[in-house]
């Protein structure tokens, strides 16, 4: 074989390879999902593949791309509208794309708007739901930012549903909840490295078995946590890493600030000020271990024994703090009560009775007032007393 078959050939198979791994990103799947109507929007002919976009920025590969479909939407009040969708194979990788086009933008990524995430401008929306990723585009006036808005909530509606919530590794961010901005999102090693450049120690890393990463700045420094699927995982990627570390600085090559194994996660700094600056952005990071089963829980009836101990534990603390408060307030309202009907007895025994106890006084001293005699006894009759006269 000649030299120049040999190229020939090594050309051709590129090209074929190119082809192939093009055409895996096909129409079907993401134009079933984009309907002849919604709400008050109807199609213009129907779904096509899209000339240009999103994939001129991004790899297809680097989010597990599957289909990509564009169409055309008509509304009599606000006009014409192009919804660009593309399907993934994961719900990570739909958030990946939208954080990369995120990132090109310069704009954040909201919560709560439309879907699960979004971008909102005045003349597009951008935005993910399950395996989806979806662009709305219009036109830049009131009426078509109204109506940009209604219809992405529409579709975005009519979408299925997957996990309604971010990647939880976004959320381990430092001051996420605080100032969550732009954070860019990677499934594959290829993507990493497009979004963090010139890291000569991120070549040994290895991303089977669904490890996923991701990167924010922190003004100068930079923050990249990568999280492995498996402890094993994460020992044999951080031997590596530490390894590949030693050798870039013997060579007199880039290294991070500063890098630790936090757990599942391998958490780089680089561009950091100092070391010491770049591990307390370290310390911020915590890794939350979560364990599912494949199968039957083999713990599930100890856990559930535990509840329910835990729940008539509770019930009965409930019940004796409830009676006892009860008892209380009983006796107290008794006590009021019991005071009350004692003195009013003591009232009227005291204006029933007077303070000689029934006994006899004189008025020598002429001093105590005329009583009233219509309430006294007569003398009887007159010679019944054989004193009297």
């Amino acid at each position: 074989m000649t030299l120049l078959t040999r190229e020939f050939l090594t050309v051709t198979m590129l090209f074929v390879t190119s082809v192939a791994v093009s055409a895996e990103v096909t129409l079907g799947e993401a134009a079933k999902l984009l309907p002849d109507k919604t709400g008050s929007f109807h199609a213009v002919g129907p779904a096509k593949m899209p000339g240009h976009g999103i994939f001129e920025l991004v790899n297809a590969d680097d989010v597990g791309a599957v289909s990509d479909a564009e169409r055309t939407y008509q509304d009599e009040r606000a006009g014409v509208f192009v919804v660009h969708l593309v399907h993934l194979n994961t719900e990570s990788g739909a958030y990946a794309l939208l954080t990369r086009i995120a990132d090109e933008a310069k704009e954040d990524v909201r919560t709560g708007a439309v879907g699960t995430a979004a971008i909102v401008t005045s003349s597009q929306i951008s935005f993910y739901k399950g395996a989806n990723l979806v662009q709305v585009s219009g036109n830049n006036t009131p009426a078509a930012q109204d109506a940009l808005l209604e219809m992405a909530r529409a579709l975005a509606a009519s979408l299925p549903s997957g996990d309604d919530d971010i990647p939880v590794l976004v959320k381990h961010l430092p001051g996420f909840q605080r100032t969550p901005g732009v954070a860019p999102y990677a499934i594959t090693l290829n993507a990493l490295k497009n979004i963090v450049p010139a890291q000569p120690v991120l070549e040994v890393l290895d991303f089977t078995g669904g490890t996923e990463a991701v990167a924010a700045n922190y003004g100068q420094p930079q923050l990249v946590i990568v999280e492995f699927t498996t402890p094993q995982f994460s020992v044999d990627n951080d031997q590596r890493i530490i390894t590949k570390i030693q050798e870039l600085k013997g060579q007199g090559q880039p290294v991070p600030s500063a890098y630790r194994r936090v757990g599942n996660y391998s958490v780089f700094v680089f561009n950091a000020a100092d070391e010491k600056a770049a591990n307390q952005l370290i310390d911020q990071v915590k890794y939350e271990q979560v364990v599912q089963w494949l199968g039957e829980d083999p713990h599930l009836y100890e856990r559930l024994q535990r509840y329910f101990a835990q729940t008539s534990a509770g019930v009965l603390t409930s019940v004796l703090k409830g009676s006892g408060l009860s008892l209380i307030l009983c006796i107290g309202v008794g006590a009021i009560i019991g005071a009350l009907l004692f003195r009013h007895r003591r009232a009227q025994k005291a204006a029933a009775f007077s303070d000689f106890g029934g006994a006899v006084r004189l008025n020598l001293d002429e001093l105590t007032g005329k009583t009233n005699s219509d309430k006294l006894l007569g003398s009887g009759p007159k010679g019944s007393d054989p004193n009297r006269p």
